[in-house]
């Protein structure tokens, strides 16, 4: 069985042969870019499982990078860098990424959360349907009308917690805790962002009315 390729995006050689190594460790075939300038070209043709990528890098910025690869696959991307502020978190998840880890870190907490995000991407779950609306696990993609729109592998599960239980209310605590299965910190304001990036996607399919609504003081529900 060929083993899972995972793209590391990091300048400091040091910390991407310490993550490949315990990759590697873990059964994942690594490959190394120093820059982030061809970045997405690289991951066009080798097509990686999942990506680790730095924000701050030469050639061009790990924000950017991750916003053009988000605009063309859901590829799981966890940014890992200094900046620890809660605005850095939520442009992060705006710009698409999937997870979020701060320096210094440890390098078994960054190989368990590759994990997570695996095998929440191949996980056997029923496709929703609601309301001309479909899930489709095969492409990650909510679909209605016969247009598609890619989602992350965050925005599928929280859109198909509430599809499944269509008119209930989830507060944003349930949302976190039927969504992030490990152990990562998050607060209302990232539940929120992704709720947000959810909604503009569910807009560009043109449906009649918004069916994801915002509960004032509770948290969200879907209701076509």
């Amino acid at each position: 069985m060929t083993a899972e390729l995972v793209l590391i995006v990091e300048d400091e050689v040091i910390i991407a042969d310490i993550l490949s190594g315990y990759l590697n460790a873990s059964g994942y075939e690594t490959y190394h870019l120093a820059r982030g300038d061809g970045v997405v070209d690289w991951v066009n043709t080798n097509h990686p499982r999942a990506i680790l990528i730095d924000r701050m890098l030469p050639g061009r910025d790990g924000l950017d990078v991750c916003r053009e690869i988000r605009a063309q696959s859901n590829t799981p991307l966890i940014m890992i860098t200094a900046r620890s502020g809660e605005d850095e978190r939520l442009e992060a998840f705006d710009a698409g990424v999937d997870d979020y880890v701060c320096k210094p870190f440890s390098p078994r907490e960054v190989t368990a959360r590759v994990q997570a995000l695996l095998r929440r991407v191949v996980a056997p779950v029923d496709v929703g349907a609601a309301a001309g609306i479909t899930l489709n696990l095969d492409t990650y993609c909510v679909e209605a009308k016969g247009k598609k729109i890619p989602l992350t592998s965050i925005e599928f599960k929280m859109l198909q917690i509430m599809m499944k239980a269509t008119g209930r209310i989830f507060t944003r605590n349930e949302i976190m805790d039927r969504v992030y299965e490990d152990y990562r910190v998050v607060n209302d304001r990232t539940i929120d962002s992704h709720i947000k990036k959810l909604r503009r996607k569910l807009e560009d399919l043109k449906l009649a009315r918004q069916p994801l609504h915002s509960v004032y003081g509770v948290g969200y529900k879907f209701e076509p």
